[in-house]
């Protein structure tokens, strides 16, 4: 591969991965400020006695975890770089069956 290839290739990857990033912090951000509006909502309407609030923070807060796995490639049940030694593993098949 040429090597200006590869660091287009590079630049792109890393492009798309502090794009990624950026995201996870802005949805961060639009968490915090509604789920600290929606907290104040459901003191205003019933100085907690049922704090229903809770059950949008933990919802939204699961989708949140998610995204923040895929931003910064953290994959507790594939492991460290699993989706690129699969690529490789299947090219590879890929090529043996070309010779064949």
């Amino acid at each position: 591969m040429n090597n200006n290839t590869e660091k287009q290739n590079k630049y792109i990857r890393a492009k798309a991965r502090v794009a990624e990033i950026k995201k996870f912090y802005t949805s961060l951000i639009s968490y915090a400020i509604f789920i600290t509006l929606l907290g104040a909502l459901n003191y205003y309407v019933n100085e907690w006695r049922y704090m229903w609030f809770l059950w949008a923070a933990f919802g939204w807060g699961i989708g949140l975890l998610f995204q923040a796995g895929k931003a910064f490639q953290w994959s507790p049940f594939m492991g460290k770089n699993w989706e690129e030694r699969k690529l490789k593993e299947f090219l590879e098949e890929e090529e043996k069956q070309d010779w064949n």
